[in-house]
């Protein structure tokens, strides 16, 4: 039974957790599925965006606790290193180097709620929910939860979000910033954004995407200097010559 199925139509890719009996709640099987099926998308030249979607009504429930976890006696160093093996399962989304768009129709809860996270951006449905709620189960955030919540919102609103572990509904995780769209059909927008993103020049999109990391990360002055020596070799592609040639002929 596939767990997680990888589609592909034309330059964009569309991962979906498809366990939807159980709303595609977590285990091993299912996230050996998932970074199989991310690291194919990192080695195909051809792929240009990624969309990750969750079949049925939720997006992902989270962790099926007793599967993922195990025996939680054995020593703290031993968990660690388990839950490494965990996280790293789906915080490849984050290491891609192409542009990804979670489709959010429902619960994102606990890792569900990190896979969401760990893409570039979220187009949530009305019925979109995103679960935070490590400590409401007496758990410490795990899966980069604290990162990948603290870079999209900010420090203040990530802390409001994991001391209370509130599932937050559709609307204010769009004004949160959770979300970046609130549409009512989040898979059809965000195939459609797939569609305009794939359309741009791949390697101006992947540098974006680096430059964007590296401003979020670094100083004013080590940005500029990456964006210049980005833009200088931009300024010598064909679609910007064309452009510029449109330009003098409208002046």
């Amino acid at each position: 039974m596939t767990l997680v199925r990888l589609e592909s139509e034309g330059d964009v890719r569309t991962i979906t957790l498809d366990a939807p009996d159980r709303r595609n709640a977590l285990d091993w099987p299912l996230l050996e599925e998932l970074a199989a099926a991310i690291a194919s998308v990192a080695a195909d030249d051809a792929a240009r965006v990624l969309v990750v979607a969750g079949a049925g009504k939720a997006f992902c429930a989270g962790a099926d606790l007793h599967d993922l976890f195990g025996d939680v006696e054995r020593p703290v160093d031993e968990l660690r290193d388990h839950l490494m093996r965990v996280y790293s399962s789906f915080l490849g989304l984050h290491e891609l180097a192409i542009p990804t768009i979670a489709a959010v129709q429902g619960a994102a809860i606990g890792a569900g709620l990190n896979i969401a996270l760990a893409c570039d951006v979220i187009v949530a449905g009305p019925h979109a929910r995103f679960g935070p709620t490590f400590s409401q189960i007496g758990l410490h955030p795990g899966g980069g939860c604290t990162w990948l919540l603290t870079r999209r919102i900010g420090a203040a609103e990530a802390a409001a979000a994991l001391y209370s572990g509130d599932v937050i509904d559709a609307e204010a995780g769009y004004w949160l910033g959770i979300a970046q769209e609130l549409v009512d059909d989040p898979l059809a927008r965000a195939q459609e954004l797939a569609a305009l993103y794939a359309e741009r020049d791949p390697t101006l999109m992947r540098s974006i995407k680096h430059t964007i990391e590296v401003a979020r990360t670094t100083d004013l002055a080590t940005t500029l200097a990456v964006e210049a020596a980005a833009q200088a070799e931009t300024l010598r592609s064909e679609q910007f010559r064309a452009h510029m040639e449109r330009f003098r002929r409208d002046e």
